[in-house]
């Protein structure tokens, strides 16, 4: 330091740990302007260009670009004001590194091939806006179709995949089996058929809903019959079945006779494809929710025993 306080560009960079050169181009370009020159035509440089230049290397690196840094230094944006946008846009960076780390670990886990790994890198791009949009779209077009039990079509609306910022393998192969089951056209138009028998019994008067209660009676007595190895056709899995019957005659107001059991077959067969099934299972994964139980080898028994019950 020179006996008037300033400094030379060489002790400038000793004191702030830049190059000469990154001093000289931040000169150059306004950002750090020198206080004066020596006889010889040297930069001087006072406290207020140490300053500014600690500021500057501060801001650097913290990864702000030099358009930003001259705003803080000119005044025209608050340090505040940078801070918070740079904040943000390293937010977003983070949520995509996050999501194509879990795109590589997938292929890395399960050996995806080119399309898929296409795919799933796609998906996980969606936006949550996206990602409801989708499953709009799929309700419109299956359950949309038809005058369908509106507390599965609301449950179905409000289901929405919700990806973490840094899901798992298990996770995004769950979506990209999910967002693939979706654009399934033969699960649609099954989806579309069951749509159309809960219109056709709304139609006949059936507005009792989507009955939790019942189901999961039937999920007790055929899992206590499947459990003990009871086959369908036997005097205990006929005592099973009349004991169901009797339950969905009190729930439908619908006497218990061999019409009621032939319109609980027809309900379970139209409610029979399993990738039903699997769509929740797969949503209950991504969102991280407790899995579904099982119910396709449930309403298998029943229906065998049904038939064999005659």
């Amino acid at each position: 330091m020179d006996d008037d306080g300033l400094l030379s560009i060489g002790a400038l960079a000793r004191r702030t740990g830049l190059t000469v050169k990154a001093i000289r181009y931040y000169s150059d370009t306004g950002l750090v302007p020198f206080t004066d020159r020596t006889a010889a035509g040297y930069r001087r440089y006072g406290a207020e260009a140490l300053a500014r230049l600690e500021l500057v290397r501060t801001l650097r690196e913290l990864g702000l670009g030099l358009d930003a840094v001259r705003r803080v230094l000119e005044r025209e944006e608050s340090l505040a004001e940078v801070a918070r946008a740079h904040a943000g846009a390293i937010d977003l960076r983070i949520r995509t590194l996050r999501r194509q780390r879990a795109v590589l670990r997938a292929v890395a886990e399960h050996g995806t091939d080119s399309e898929e790994t296409a795919l799933m890198h796609r998906l996980v791009r969606l936006s949550a806006e996206e990602r409801r949009r989708l499953i709009e779209e799929f309700v419109d077009d299956t359950f949309g179709t038809a005058d369908a039990n509106p507390e599965l079509v609301a449950a179905l609306r409000a289901a929405v995949p919700e990806l973490p910022e840094d899901p798992s393998t298990e996770q995004l192969t769950a979506w990209a089996e999910l967002a693939e089951l979706t654009a399934d056209q033969d699960f649609r138009a099954a989806l579309r058929r069951m749509a159309a028998y809960q219109a056709e019994q709304r139609a006949e008067g059936d507005t009792t809903g989507l009955h939790h209660e019942l189901t999961e009676r039937v999920r007790e007595v055929v899992g206590a019959a499947l459990a003990a190895g009871t086959a369908p056709g036997t005097p205990a899995a006929d005592a099973a079945v009349a004991g169901l019957t009797a339950r969905y005659a009190e729930v439908f107001g619908r006497p218990d006779d061999a019409a009621l059991r032939g319109w609980i077959l027809r309900r379970l067969e139209v409610a029979a494809d399993p990738r039903a099934e699997r769509y929740w299972a797969l949503l209950a994964r991504i969102n991280g929710w407790p899995a579904p139980p099982g119910l396709a080898p449930v309403f298998a028994w029943f229906a065998a025993a049904l038939r064999a019950a005659g």
